[in-house]
């Protein structure tokens, strides 16, 4: 496990492992019916708003804000958690994160744990680390759940276990379950229903057992500490009152300045993710309980709070407004890539428009996997126009590119360094500078234009070489009779330049 890592053994580029998902007659199925479903519902929860573009705007700037000027509400939110009975740790990656939280745990004298639904968690591979020193972690959120007991990786930000059906998820109750602790019934159908309340049995006994809860947070408010969690099913509620100890690890972009600031995104977050107007379970936590037992909350609670190179990605100009990301999952839905390839040709915990551009700024674009997410979309730019934090999504995937084609200076771990453009790019390097050298040259221009009008009979149906790729899938266009030059000069009389 490297400091950086986002809970993902090593991957093949996107190319390769969405070529083998987009053959899954059967995930297609899945993710088609269960994106189409999520995007119609979040489009009429939205219309049902006509300030939607102004709390949309809203949200960008109180998330530009904050990125501004992230050390100083950092620090003032350090002090609030302080003075609440908290206590603050600061993890640089993911491996110092995981062992704070290890140690955390093997202080309380405890062996196990039960986690609210937390992609902090996944990027760093807590459930491993855990799991390497004795401690075994119990995913309380029912797709998590689902994905646990498939020994599975999620695919999805909001519903991590979308590419199951229901019939696949009945047949895992019934496997694997028992393992866990309470089996399933042996006569669990696949009714939704039924499926829910064995997860509630099962999970009801950790719930009453569990001395040690591990959280992550949607919102750290800096003014006065509060964690702010929301979620649909009641599990977060139960992981985050009823344990004695509450540990919580958040990435450091999650902070906003004040209480006042979350009326914004208690408004567009619901409505982007699961198109309700507002989550069934909203649970804000200052600090701890009173010690007394009689009251709800945790008597220890520690935050720790996560960089594992959102630094590096501050220090990015156009890659930064990623970190505005409140994780609705409303890209996703709406991306045709995704819909075809599913979440774990991504490579990440993160997948989507989003996670291509995320993950190759928080791990770097070294790996093959990283080198090749940005490519991973058709820059048609419905990720845009859905985003509740008005992320420019293609902006920044055309931005990591050039990056990956040309190399040039990034910040890594805090120091500015050039890297080398990656490997398989040399070609289109190439072709780059050869039509940066064509275009400064008009009149080179021109001849090559009427050249190849002039031989437009002996078109090739593919191209050769590197080429053949981009025809392998496409119909080489048509050569006019004449240039667009050409005819504007003929039919305006205009001079030639």
């Amino acid at each position: 496990m490297t400091g950086t890592d986002l809970g993902m053994p090593a991957f093949p580029p996107f190319p390769e492992a969405a070529r083998e998902a987009v053959h899954d007659e059967v995930l297609r199925a899945n993710l088609r019916h269960a994106t189409h479903t999520i995007r119609d519902k979040r489009a009429r929860a939205v219309a049902e708003l006509d300030d939607w573009d102004r709390l949309r705007a809203a949200g960008k700037a109180i998330k530009d804000h904050t990125l501004r000027h992230l050390d100083r509400y950092l620090l003032q939110l350090e002090a609030a958690v302080t003075a609440a009975g908290g206590t603050v740790h600061w993890a640089v990656d993911a491996d110092e994160a995981n062992r704070i939280v290890t140690g955390l745990v093997l202080a309380t004298g405890e062996r196990e744990v039960v986690k609210v639904k937390s992609m902090a968690t996944q990027e760093t591979g807590l459930n491993e680390a855990l799991e390497a020193a004795g401690i075994a972690a119990y995913e309380t959120d029912l797709a998590e759940l689902i994905v646990q007991l498939g020994h599975d990786r999620p695919s999805h930000i909001l519903v991590p276990a979308i590419h199951r059906n229901r019939g696949e998820i009945r047949d895992l109750f019934r496997s694997e379950m028992g393992r866990w602790g309470r089996p399933a019934p042996e006569d669990l159908g696949d009714d939704p229903r039924e499926l829910a309340e064995a997860a509630r049995l099962h999970l009801r006994e950790k719930f009453l057992r569990a001395k040690v809860a591990v959280s992550g947070a949607n919102f750290m408010v800096a003014e006065t500490g509060t964690m702010v969690v929301l979620e649909s099913e009641g599990n977060g509620r139960m992981c985050l009152t009823l344990p004695e100890t509450l540990i919580s690890v958040v990435g450091i972009e999650k902070v906003v300045p004040t209480f006042r600031d979350l009326e914004v995104f208690l408004q567009t977050l619901p409505r982007s993710s699961t198109a309700e107007r507002m989550n069934p379970y909203t649970t804000m936590w200052t600090g701890t309980g009173d010690g007394t037992g009689e009251g709800d909350g945790p008597t220890a609670f520690h935050l720790v709070l996560l960089d594992n190179g959102r630094t590096d990605t501050l220090a990015d100009e156009v890659g930064r407004q990623a970190l505005r990301c409140i994780r609705c999952s409303a890209c996703l839905n709406v991306c045709p890539v995704y819909e075809r390839a599913g979440g774990h040709a991504y490579g990440s915990v993160y997948p989507g428009p989003i996670g291509a551009v995320l993950s190759p700024q928080l791990r770097g674009t070294a790996a093959p996997i990283d080198a090749t997410l940005p490519y991973a979309s058709t820059l048609c730019g419905a990720c845009y126009e859905v985003c509740p934090v008005a992320i420019d999504i293609p902006e920044i995937l055309v931005h990591l590119r050039e990056r990956v084609v040309q190399g040039g200076p990034v910040t890594r771990e805090g120091v500015r360094v050039r890297i080398r453009p990656a490997h398989g790019h040399t070609a289109e390097r190439a072709a780059m500078r050869a039509a940066r050298l064509l275009l400064d040259r008009p009149g080179a221009l021109r001849a090559g234009e009427r050249l190849l009008s002039r031989a437009r009979r002996l078109r090739p149906q593919r191209l050769p070489g590197p080429g053949r790729a981009w025809t392998d899938t496409r119909a080489l266009p048509d050569v006019p009779a004449e240039s667009f030059r050409d005819w504007w000069a003929r039919e305006r009389k205009a001079p030639q330049k």
